[in-house]
């Protein structure tokens, strides 16, 4: 598996696609992350064309088992971070 691309290398890829520079695109990259993090830590979700959609999701409470000592403990109710990745996505990566 190849090594997952940093925040240096997408700013320089998004600066290059732009056609603008690294600063201007390291500032579009924050404006759409604090986006997508703002509406989703709200309870709402957020769907990037050709991507997939970012969601949150509530987990109920639960009993879950230390793998440690195998001790039953009981979990209490949470949210976690979906995402559904877009078919067209999918299809780009299978052939």
């Amino acid at each position: 598996m190849a090594k997952p691309m940093t925040k240096t290398q997408l700013v320089a890829a998004l600066a290059e696609q732009m056609g603008a520079d690294k600063k201007a695109a390291s500032a579009a990259l924050d404006g759409i992350v604090s986006i997508i993090t703002d509406e989703v830590s709200g309870g709402g979700a957020v769907t990037l064309p050709g991507v997939g959609k970012i969601y949150c999701r509530e987990r109920p409470a639960r009993m879950v088992r230390n793998p440690a000592t195998g001790e039953q403990i009981h979990k209490d109710a949470d949210k976690v971070v979906k995402m559904t990745i877009a078919k067209a996505l999918k299809d780009s990566v299978n052939g």
